[in-house]
């Protein structure tokens, strides 16, 4: 069986640094892009959630610059992004289903069940690593029951889409996949 979550009411959520240190604790130093994120819910009917988000990225972390962001960092910020979004969904109890689980149910699944199950980007002009802007959109969250072959599922359609002050322009969609998903929180 799946269940189409839905959400109701306005509501915003100041920059959480505590909690972003948390998300990105996973991530060497050099690799920490995400510096804040502000929290959006019931803005629009369109979909469930999305978040503003302020990037830096000082030096690449697996390469000599290449003086824009490309496919890779494309990927690492928007993980940062949806883990950041998905942590401040479990802790406010925002939507379902994360406003069943508990933070040790978060931080357990973080890395080994939160799976890009598909990503699509495109690049329509050269963002600059330095100083940028990103925002993830929470399209669609599915809820899937546990079966005999398989354990609980949420499936989250999101979008995405970073941009910088000189007109840099990229977009994505990405679904993504938590396996072994808590049942009724916990």
């Amino acid at each position: 069986m799946t269940t189409e979550i839905a959400l109701s009411g306005p509501r915003t959520l100041a920059n959480d640094p505590d909690l972003l240190t948390r998300v990105l604790t996973p991530y060497r130093d050099n690799c920490q892009y995400l510096k804040s994120a502000e929290v959006v819910l019931g803005d629009s009917e369109d979909h469930v959630a999305r978040a503003l988000c302020a990037f830096e990225i000082e030096e690449s972390c697996y390469i000599d610059s290449t003086g824009h962001f490309n496919a890779v960092e494309f990927n690492i910020c928007y993980n940062q992004m949806f883990y950041y979004i998905a942590a401040k969904a479990v802790q406010d109890g925002l939507f379902a289903p994360f406003d069943r689980w508990t933070m040790q149910d978060y931080w357990d699944r973080q890395l080994p069940d939160i799976l890009i199950a598909k990503l699509s980007s495109s690049y329509r002009r050269a963002i600059h690593t330095g100083r940028f802007e990103g925002e993830i959109v929470v399209d669609k969250v599915l809820e899937r029951e546990p079966s005999a072959d398989r354990g609980a599922m949420v499936v989250l359609n999101t979008s995405c889409r970073f941009w910088d002050q000189a007109g840099g322009d990229s977009r994505g969609e990405v679904k993504i996949v938590i396996t072994n998903a808590p049942v009724n929180g916990g």
